[in-house]
């Protein structure tokens, strides 16, 4: 068994324009002084990263992580979340998603996905660069206005939705194969990986792709009333990251699931703030324990409610308090006899 590593966190919902979080010291430094042992970089924010410089200079990669590790902290994964959302998407999100790339490629649909595509590969390499072997990503989505199975889907609309998502990404899981990386996907609702069906069709869409993995986020299924603590038991071979990040689901007699178009606070599922929803950390990271994994446990800071702040200053330390150190010998090794094959067989009465 492996001991967790962390805590760690997310920048992504933290950088701004006040300080501290208008600067990556300023940022990182705060987060030190919280607790924090590592962050996880948002590599659309030239704020935190130039992700091409990254993946092209050694010698920049080097100096970003050394300037980091001086404020006592380490990279724990680069992100390409919204650029990942990039790679495939349905003509009815075009608007919506254009603000994700830059205004060159706004209203050209092909350039943006091309432009999304450059940017995951500078990112297999910018990770390998920094010493890092997994990354964190959305899958994108071409199926996703079709996940009410109403209109009736025509036969073989699901399979075709995963054939072309994988041959869209098959050159990046290349790519990222090249640089001993792993993509590590958040099954997340708007994207086409969002449980673990849908992992599985795009898996075996990809050939089970070897660099096709999980980033684990328990606050997603919860929202979507799915055992989160089962599919540890069922993925964990694919788990490679994980999101620490609380959600609750308050359903009502006028609504559930869908959440009705509310907004965010007034969903009956809705993110929280660490420790004040509904998700069993405890059983979570005891099962990770037990599955040896071997990688960070991220704060992902999302409520509706709470201050991002008063959301980080807690999750260190509720983090810290959730690893376990996994014990290197068994409980009962006091009264333990030793191996003697002699002595097994006159027990087993051989």
């Amino acid at each position: 068994m492996k001991t967790v590593k962390g805590p760690a966190i997310f920048l992504a919902q933290f950088m701004g324009d006040a300080p501290p979080f208008d600067t990556l010291e300023g940022a990182a430094k705060h987060m030190a002084s919280l607790g924090y042992k590592g962050i996880q970089l948002p590599s659309w924010d030239a704020r935190c990263i130039d992700l091409q410089k990254a993946a092209e200079s050694k010698t920049y990669a080097e100096e970003l992580k050394g300037k980091i590790n001086g404020w006592g902290l380490e990279i724990t994964e680069l992100s390409t979340h919204l650029q990942g959302q990039l790679v495939a998407v349905h003509p009815a999100y075009d608007v919506q998603f254009d603000g994700f790339a830059p205004a060159s490629v706004h209203g050209n649909p092909k350039a943006r996905t091309e432009w999304a595509v450059q940017q995951l590969k500078w990112a297999a390499q910018a990770s390998a660069n920094l010493g890092l072997n997994a990354h964190a990503t959305f899958s994108g989505a071409l199926l996703w206005p079709t996940v009410y199975p109403w209109p009736q889907r025509p036969a073989g609309l699901v399979e075709q939705g995963f054939e072309e998502l994988a041959k869209r990404w098959l050159p990046i899981l290349d790519h990222f194969d090249q640089y001993g990386v792993d993509v590590c996907y958040e099954l997340h609702p708007g994207e086409d990986l969002h449980d673990g069906v849908t992992f599985e069709r795009f898996l075996a869409a990809t050939g089970n792709h070897k660099r096709a993995n999980i980033l684990y986020d328990p606050s997603h299924f919860v929202l979507q009333q799915l055992d989160y603590l089962a599919f540890i038991d069922i993925y964990h071979p694919w788990i490679k990251m994980f999101h620490v990040k609380d959600a609750e689901f308050n359903p009502t007699g006028r609504s559930g699931v869908y959440g009705g178009y509310q907004s965010w606070v007034d969903r009956p599922g809705r993110f929280r703030s660490l420790g004040d929803g509904q998700v069993d950390f405890s059983a979570i990271f005891s099962k990770l324990a037990q599955y040896n994994y071997d990688g960070w446990a991220v704060v992902e800071w999302e409520c509706a409610i709470k201050h991002p702040e008063d959301g980080a200053a807690e999750g260190a330390p509720f983090v810290a308090d959730h690893i376990i150190r996994v014990t290197e010998r068994a409980f009962d090794d006091f009264a333990g006899s030793g191996a003697d094959e002699a002595l097994n067989r006159k027990i087993l009465g051989l």
